[in-house]
Formats: structure tokens, C-alpha cells, sequence
């Protein structure tokens, strides 16, 4: 503090209130079989393009089994992906099995446990596995423990096997209970030769490499509190089979997300639900914008921890998140027609314990109102007699 000894003018620095920025939320990662690649357990490089895959990773040409030849569905989703509109992705390679028989769920495991994820990533897939892994629900088990896993906060696309009914897709979602999952059905048709376009018999690719592509494509078009539904899957010439609306009627309130065909507007992802029985984690948006709040908010307090505690720091932790939902307010992600409707901020004497102050914790209470989308519009119409 200057010494005011004279008269004059005297420049004193302040600490300025601290912003919080939005960190990124459509970096995916894949997990499967590759001709080639990081050996497993390396840290995967970030995949900019399809290029990218085919340089590091070895191309499309099919995986060769103990059981035969199979579609490269990992490197056909990693294009879907890019297609759709993502941008960063990486992929974590499996270890070939001893035997050479295709990958099973506890392979998936050992490479997600082996494997550093980085940190950036927020969506998860492995597309393809459900082709070849015997028990797909353990496989989806896996996969939703690893974006539930604490401080992960990601989000896992799943998809159902080749050739599943309706019956089979609502027998899946009934044996997981997850917040931080999704469903979708069923697998989706592209032109034989996805890099020729050459007009060949189509073939059937697992839907998750296209929605993720479609995470990334509607972050970035409107924001993570945006439902990534209702977007047109770019690349599909068709689908294994048709969704009609009294299927979807008894799909949707299952949690399965469906992909369809609507007369005019192409092919859809027609679906916003997670596998979670909890009403509150009903939606997918939801979820995810919640896990980006937690982590937005975590990552643009660290200065706190070794701040004199005190009234002086809760007031400037305050003004720090207020600042953050204001903003996330101001563009539509949180619901209320005043600021008090849509976000309270608390840290104060009355968030904290004695003991709580005694040993330096901070305690900083937040309540958001995120939008729910609007899955059903009523229109109701009268008509007078003349």
C-alpha cells in the first residue's frame, strides 16, 4: 500500500474480480481394434481429420478375426464422426488377443484402465464393439462406469447390435441405470465405399460414430445446453430398418434415442434421453451441461486454495461465479425471466461451519435452472360454425 506522505495522486492496485471461462465440450475419444497405431497404453495422438486416423492408425481395410474378415468399423466411424461435423478426436487402440478372436468387453476394459485418457475428452464411444462382444450390456456397463468415473465427467454414446429389434434395444436400457449414457438405434446405411462414394451396396455402420460427430457439430453450432436431437445425419443413405412413430412411442419413453426418416427432412436423430431412471437426469442435455457448469466453475476457482480465507474472499468468489452464470444466462442456457429465477450463488458465514473456517475450507453453494427440451408441442384448435 502506498505511503500517503504528500499531497498528489497515488495509483493503488486492486485485485480485479475473477473471470471463469468455458472450457471445451465436443472432444471425443474412441476405443477399438486399428491395423495399426500407438502401441496400447500410450497416450493417443489428437486426430484432426480422417487423414489424420489413416497416417497413424492404418486405414479402413477390414479386421481380419480368428472368425473371419469384419467391416473396420472403428475407422468408418472415425470418418462418420468428421462428416457429421467433429473436429478432435482420439483414439485408444486395443491390444490384438492372443488368439486373434475379436475383442470382448473385458479387452475394452483393460485398454480404458491401461490407456491415459486426456482430459479434454467429455464424450466416449466404441463403435463397433457391440458387432462382436458377446454380452453388450456388460460392454455398455463399462463404458458408462469409465464417463461416470469421479472427476471424468464424459458422456458415453452406446450402441445396440447389428440387427437388433425394438424388443432387444428396450432390454438393453432396462439393465443400466446411468445419467451419463445414451441409447441409439438402429444402425445407419452409407454408400458401399464411404470414401469413393462409388455407389456400391450400403453398408451398415454403428450409429455412435455419427452421433458424436453430431455432439461436436450442435456444441459448437449452439452450446452444450443445446439437446443434440433434431439434427440431420449427413451422411446416411438409409437405415437398417425403419422407426415409425408407434415403435418410437414405445422406444422413447424407454430411453431409447431413435434414428429416423421424416418425410421432408431427411434423416434425424430423433432422441435426447439418457438411460437414467431419475427424472431429473432425464435428458442428455441436461446432464452434460451440468458436468460442464461443475467443471467450468471447479477449474476457474483454483486460485482459491491459498487465498486468506475470509469475508474479503467469499465476496470475490461470489462475483466470480455470478459473472460466469450471468453470462451463461444471457445466452440462453439458463431458464427465468430475471437473473434470481435462474441462478443463486452463495458463500458466505451460513455455507460454512466453524470447523469448516477453522481448516481453511471454502464452501460455495450453487443452484442453476438449466432448459429442458421440448420433446412434446400441443396444438389445440377450435373451430366455429358459421
Amino acid at each position: 500500500m502506498p505511503q500517503y506522505r504528500a499531497p498528489g495522486v497515488y495509483v493503488e492496485e486492486v485485485p480485479a474480480t475473477r473471470s471463469i471461462e468455458p472450457v471445451a465440450t465436443s472432444t471425443c475419444a474412441f476405443v477399438g481394434p486399428s491395423q495399426d497405431g500407438p502401441a496400447p497404453g500410450e497416450a493417443p495422438p489428437l486426430l484432426g481429420g480422417f487423414d489424420d486416423f489413416a497416417r497413424i492408425y492404418g486405414g479402413d481395410a477390414p479386421l481380419a478375426f480368428a472368425d473371419g474378415a469384419t467391416l473396420h468399423y472403428l475407422a468408418h466411424a472415425v470418418r462418420a464422426f468428421f462428416a457429421e461435423g467433429g473436429r478432435r478426436l482420439y483414439v485408444l487402440r486395443l491390444a490384438p488377443s492372443h488368439d486373434g478372436t475379436a475383442p470382448q468387453a473385458a479387452d475394452y476394459a483393460q485398454a480404458l484402465a491401461a490407456t491415459p485418457m486426456p482430459e479434454a475428452v467429455s464424450i466416449l464411444a466404441a463403435p463397433g464393439a457391440s458387432a462382436w462382444c458377446r454380452d453388450t450390456t456388460a460392454l455398455h456397463r463399462i463404458l458408462a462406469d469409465e464417463a461416470g468415473r469421479p472427476g471424468a465427467r464424459r458422456f458415453a454414446v452406446l450402441d445396440t447390435p447389428p440387427g437388433a429389434t425394438p424388443a432387444t434395444a428396450r432390454t438393453l436400457v432396462a439393465a443400466l441405470d446411468c445419467s451419463r449414457a445414451a441409447l441409439y438405434y438402429p444402425w445407419i446405411a452409407v454408400a458401399g465405399d464411404p470414401a469413393a462414394g462409388d455407389g456400391a451396396s450400403p453398408q451398415l455402420l454403428p450409429p455412435s460414430g455419427f452421433v458424436c460427430g453430431i455432439y461436436a457439430r450442435s456444441d459448437q453450432a449452439r452450446g452444450v445446453h443445446g439437446s443434440p436431437a433434431n439434427e440431420a445425419l449427413r451422411s446416411a443413405v438409409g437405415l437398417e430398418r425403419p422407426i415409425g412413430s408407434d415403435e418410437q412411442a414405445l422406444l422413447n419413453p424407454a430411453g431409447v434415442n431413435c434414428l429416423r426418416l421424416l418425410p421432408g427432412r431427411g434423416y434425424r436423430v430423433w432422441g435426447a434421453r439418457t438411460l437414467s431412471q431419475d427424472p431429473e437426469w432425464k435428458y442428455i442435455a441436461t446432464r452434460r451441461y451440468l458436468d460442464h457448469l461443475e467443471t467450468c466453475i471447479e477449474r476457474g476457482t483454483g486460485w482459491v486454495v491459498f487465498e486468506p480465507k475470509g469475508p474479503a474472499l467469499w465476496a470475490r468468489v461470489r462475483a466470480a461465479i455470478d459473472g460466469f452464470l450471468q453470462t451463461q444466462w444471457q445466452r440462453g442456457a439458463l431458464v427465468g425471466t430475471k437473473p434470481e429465477q435462474a441462478w443463486f450463488v452463495r458463500c458466505d458465514a451460513a455455507t460454512m461451519t466453524a470447523a469448516d473456517i477453522d481448516n481453511g475450507r471454502t464452501v460455495c453453494v450453487v443452484g442453476v435452472a438449466p432448459g429442458r427440451p421440448g420433446e412434446f408441442i400441443a396444438l389445440r384448435f377450435a373451430w366455429q360454425a358459421q
